[in-house]
């Protein structure tokens, strides 16, 4: 058998009051808010009543606690898998709005294409495709949810789409505990949803770029 249907979930809101751009640092957790973000997602799926048979989550302390809602609900091991990680990014342990007043940093954006500042979208798409394929054919039927974070959701998104690349950060429709639903017809992924069953109007963290 193969899956049902397969979403990509973001993890919630992080703890940083010091508005860092965090990346791949370790002990970034949920923050009280994004715990009940988490919580949100997870009942929105179980609200689906589709069975859930398989759980994923990026190594991050932010993923690894977005998933436990969605552990409980349905009874699930989260498993860990590295390709649902953040890209890297030169300008982690940073604040993003200071770094780029700094003329010693500019050429890090020589070619926004790419990016030039970190993981290459393209390989972005390429690691998580490449999960989301030999999950599903892997699958003994059912959903599969990935709690990941927003720039591999959204260069999935584009890469499904047919859409370029390169984007603007700011643009990204991939708000905290979002949930962005795909089905694989044939051997081409078609996005069938997109939710966000969280309240975030009061995030502190909605995501540094």
């Amino acid at each position: 058998m193969v899956a049902s249907r397969l979403h990509l979930v973001r993890h919630g809101e992080v703890h940083n009051p010091a508005r860092i751009l965090y990346g791949r640092l370790p002990d970034y957790h949920l923050s009280t808010a994004g715990r009940g973000m988490a919580q949100a997602a997870a009942d929105h799926i179980a609200d689906l009543e589709r069975p859930v048979t398989a759980l994923f989550a990026s190594p991050l302390e932010r993923a690894q606690e977005s998933a436990q809602p969605f552990a409980e609900v349905f009874g699930l091991e989260p498993e860990t898998d590295v390709r649902l990680i953040e890209p890297t990014n030169v300008f982690e342990g940073t604040r993003m709005k200071r770094s780029l007043m700094n003329p010693l940093n500019w050429w890090h954006l020589r070619q926004p294409a790419l990016p030039s500042w970190g993981e290459p979208y393209a390989s972005i798409a390429e690691r998580m495709l490449g999960l989301m394929g030999e999950a599903w054919h892997e699958s003994s039927g059912g959903d599969l949810v990935m709690v990941s974070h927003q720039a591999p959701v959204w260069v999935t998104h584009l890469r499904v789409a047919g859409l370029p690349l390169q984007h603007d950060p700011r643009t990204r429709r991939c708000a905290l505990s979002s949930i962005t639903s795909f089905e694989l017809v044939g051997d081409v992924w078609r996005e069938v949803a997109y939710v966000e069953p969280a309240a975030t109007g009061g995030a502190v963290d909605v995501g540094a770029v």
